[in-house]
């Protein structure tokens, strides 16, 4: 029989290493965001500054820095599930691995948010 004392600190320590690296991913995504939706008002005010045409559309700079840090909660919200689904696996003596759709949905938002910031910047040229 299994018993609580049987885990490893190792595999804790990982398992809470993991967390914290959802955390950061997360804070990370959130402050991206923010700066997105942010950085269009910076351009339009050196754009009249300036005297130049502001070439950045300001409601698509909005909606793409909301999306971002929802995304940050997102990652934030699976990383405590994940952190939490893990241990219990810990203490049952059982390993758990990432489930597949998973790591499909965070890939498809990655190449997602890419695509997005890849067409905006060409769009800029």
């Amino acid at each position: 029989m299994f018993q609580p004392s049987d885990i490893k600190p190792n595999d804790v320590l990982a398992n809470e290493r993991t967390f914290l690296s959802y955390v950061r991913t997360s804070l990370s995504f959130i402050a991206f965001g923010f700066v997105i939706a942010r950085f269009s008002l910076v351009l339009r005010e050196f754009s009249g500054v300036l005297h130049l045409k502001s070439t950045v559309n300001e409601g698509m700079a909005s909606w793409f820095g909301v999306l971002m840090a929802l995304v940050g909660v997102l990652f934030g919200i699976a990383g405590a599930l994940r952190y939490a689904l893990t241990d219990r696996a810990l203490r049952r003596g059982e390993t758990l691995a990432l489930p597949v759709a998973w790591a499909v949905i965070g890939t498809a938002m990655l190449v997602g948010i890419g695509a997005i910031v890849a067409t905006q910047l060409f769009a800029l040229r």
